[in-house]
């Protein structure tokens, strides 16, 4: 994903309040009009859908209290970057991440619970895809082998699904069967070691960002591209893991070093690799930094070179990060910020080290994810406590966001994923 943004206005955080209630009813209004259908009888190529994962359950620890009713599909107008809704697929387990498999074929959801057939783990589910309608059928649903899983990502062979449970401190690999429907875990690992401190080393000045350093919460689990290594963050630990994957069991194998540990408190939450490979950013929830790290693709192995904070100089108060993606072009590194309610993004060098870009206002409330849709050319913002996705267009040579004036409704927004 790419970020890219100009400097937020001045006007204060109250004002921002106003006009953000002020806006988010003319784009309630206007939602009939999003929706009307665009016409695609000129062009050969499949409508662009767009599936948005919500939280959906009305009580829930934390932020995830629901006022979504389950994966959402929009259609995009490539022209405009506006999404109209075309379905609605109703499900009350907080469907809140979801990706799709590289046949086009699949789409997978976690379900952010802790009571699955009575036990005291998360599901994940997996659906079939009607490609000329975005339909999705449901295959099965299994055991995420920990409470709350929260993210998801498949494995480069398609042949594994990963999977990180924040509550549960686990993450598991799930086997993908020849249809689609996923299968029990083939390995499931409990994070260990030594929390870190309550208030983030790293953060600004007067920060009161407080978020779980009290047990393992693994956050998220991605595969290396070349898909020999698996990497994962442990908010709480201050770590991110690094496992061999043998990829013929499915199983995770401890390497040497087996992590790397970020400052104590910063709280690493998401991750990103550069699309050259040599290139690695993980972003700290609680501390507000971006850190860039060297990877050896060879041993699996990180080495710090730079950290940033994501927010703009002079910054002083409480902030928590939550995304970060990189353009397509591997130009940019862009980064959500919660409660500063922000997209900042940087410029990465040849040799992979940041600056700092600039910083656009989501027009939202505590922005979660954001996405760009498969033409590059616009970012969404799923602003979770706002119930809007916001968006923007984007400005390829310099990386900057540029608000369209489109509010898109969603109760409850927490993932944004493209089927072009």
């Amino acid at each position: 994903m790419s970020r890219r943004g100009a400097e937020c206005p001045t006007f204060g955080r109250t004002s921002r309040r106003r006009f953000l209630k002020g806006a988010v009813a003319l784009g309630v209004a206007a939602r009939g009009l999003a929706q009307v259908p665009q016409s695609h009888a000129d062009s050969a190529h499949h409508p662009i859908f767009a599936y948005v994962g919500t939280y959906s359950l009305p009580q829930g620890p934390d932020a995830s209290v629901g006022r979504g009713e389950g994966i959402y599909l929009f259609e995009m107008n490539p022209a405009t970057g506006a999404l109209a809704q075309r379905e609605l697929f109703r499900r009350d387990t907080n469907p809140s991440c979801l990706t799709i498999d590289s046949s086009c074929k699949h789409l997978y959801s976690v379900n952010w619970i802790s009571n699955f057939q009575g036990t005291n783990s998360g599901s994940v589910s997996a659906y079939t895809i009607g490609r000329a309608s975005g339909h999705l059928t449901l295959l099965n649903t299994v055991s995420s082998e920990g409470a709350n899983a929260t993210h998801l990502s498949i494995h480069p062979s398609g042949r594994f699904l990963l999977v990180a449970n924040y509550f549960g401190g686990t993450v598991a690999v799930l086997p993908i069967r020849a249809n689609g429907e996923l299968g029990p875990a083939t390995d499931v690992v409990h994070d260990q070691g030594t929390v870190g401190r309550e208030h983030a080393m790293s953060a600004p000045p007067g920060s009161f960002a407080i978020s779980g350093h009290d047990k393992p919460h693994a956050h998220m689990i991605q595969s290396d591209p070349a898909g020999r290594f698996i990497l994962a963050a442990d908010l709480a630990l201050d770590r991110i893991f690094v496992w061999k994957f043998d990829a013929e069991r499915g199983k995770l194998v401890p390497n040497d070093p087996a992590s790397v540990a970020l400052p104590s408190g910063d709280g690493p939450r998401h991750f990103a690799f550069h699309p050259k490979g040599h290139w690695f950013y993980s972003l700290q929830e609680e501390g507000s930094t971006v850190a860039a790290f060297d990877y050896d693709s060879t041993n699996g192995r990180l080495t710090a070179k730079q950290t940033l904070s994501s927010l703009p100089i002079g910054f002083a108060g409480t902030n928590f990060p939550s995304e970060v993606m990189i353009s397509s072009d591997g130009k940019f590194l862009y980064a959500a910020n919660r409660v500063h309610d922000s997209i900042a993004w940087f410029s990465i060098s040849a040799t992979g080290t940041l600056a700092y870009g600039g910083e656009e206002w989501t027009r939202g409330d505590h922005p979660r994810t954001f996405n760009f849709d498969p033409t590059g050319n616009f970012f969404y913002v799923c602003n979770q406590l706002a119930d809007a996705i916001t968006t923007f267009r984007v400005d390829r040579g310099t990386g900057a966001l540029t608000f369209t004036g489109q509010y898109t409704p969603v109760g409850s927004p927490a993932s944004i994923i493209f089927l072009a």
